[in-house]
């Protein structure tokens, strides 16, 4: 038994979106001087992304911590609880196929020791699907808010906080970390099969460890590994992929065990974006990470006592509705096609 890779990632908003309302208040983001005091509390979904309670307008949010979207996102029901005044956008490219997105102006923005006054947040369905919960989502936080400061993840410890730019909490191996061109999108390389992969981008909305386009998988020569099919859901509706266990990759001067492996279809949304692929969580998970474009660098740091990954001994990917189990998908050459 297995559950469905869930992703999150909206990349390449229309121009609206990034640059907001001409009406709006100019955004001001400040950490407060009690910043580095004010961890926050995550817990996993059933799609590994990491889900904590922020606050919008005073309205407190059941919201994920998502490095893969360009603009923070707020789903239409808690836009409406929030007394968000919603016009039109356009439309933007997400994992599964492209959606249509409104913007709002917004009067505060926090997330722990971070506060955002004014600005705008896309407005966007977050499907229960996308994340694996019950219950529906309220917001995405995005590299909008998050790019300007150090992000220290401590997965192991189930908690994130914000830092100023600059601030090295602990020791661990060191990757390089750039933000994309005009977009404040977190990209980083790992090295596989001697090939180094570049760029990559770091979206703590994805469940997966590590995706890669087609176009970046055909350089690769990796004998021995098995492929499977698997199948992930994004805002944008499901996305099939082929899917191996590689032996190791290289995230600068980290040298990661097993690693699960996808591949996306031939014209796939990180084919579309024009990257090489996606790091999501599954890589993440085991680690303490700390993310800060301003400064260069992503830092990695193993757990104490790290948790073997789950894997699929039917061949089976099921989502739990209520007291039932949907079979979503059947894994190429597993038991369940036998």
């Amino acid at each position: 038994m297995r559950a469905p890779a869930l992703r999150l990632a909206l990349l390449l908003l229309g121009a609206g979106a990034l640059t907001g309302l001409a009406d709006a208040p100019a955004p001001s983001a400040r950490l407060l001087p009690d910043a580095e005091a004010r961890w926050i509390d995550f817990t996993l979904t059933p799609g590994n992304q990491p889900l904590f309670t922020a606050s919008l307008n005073g309205v407190p949010a059941r919201a994920i911590l998502d490095t893969g979207v360009t603009a923070s996102v707020a789903s239409p029901e808690f836009a409406a609880r929030a007394g968000l005044k919603v016009r039109r956008g356009g439309a933007a490219r997400a994992i599964g196929g492209d959606i249509g997105y409104g913007i709002a102006a917004v009067g505060a923005l926090g997330v722990g020791g971070l506060r955002r006054i004014g600005g705008t947040v896309t407005v966007a369905p977050l499907p229960a699907t996308a994340t694996g919960t019950a219950e529906g989502l309220d917001l995405l936080i995005g590299a909008d808010l998050l790019h300007r400061f150090a992000l220290d993840i401590d997965f192991p410890a189930r908690r994130f906080r914000l830092l100023p730019s600059g601030r090295l909490p602990f020791r661990g191996a060191v990757a390089p970390l750039a933000l994309a061109r005009g977009s404040p999108v977190y990209l980083t390389a790992v090295t596989l099969a001697g090939y180094k992969l570049w760029p990559l981008v770091i979206d703590t909305g994805d469940g997966a460890a590590l995706t890669l386009s087609r176009p970046a998988f055909r350089r690769l020569t990796l004998p021995g590994v098995r492929f499977t099919t698997t199948i992930a859901y994004g805002l944008g509706g499901a996305q099939p992929s082929e899917l191996a266990i590689v032996p190791h990759v290289a995230l600068g001067a980290a040298t990661l065990g097993e690693t699960e492996l996808r591949i996306e279809p031939e014209g796939g949304f990180a084919q579309r974006l024009g990257v090489s692929g996606r790091i999501g969580t599954g890589l993440l998970d085991q680690h303490r990470v700390l993310l800060d474009p301003g400064a260069g660098r992503l830092v990695i740091a193993p757990a104490t006592d790290p948790r073997p990954p789950p894997r699929s001994t039917s061949g089976l990917l099921l989502r739990r509705e209520g007291a039932l189990l949907r079979v979503l998908h059947v894994m190429r050459g597993g038991p369940a096609e036998a």
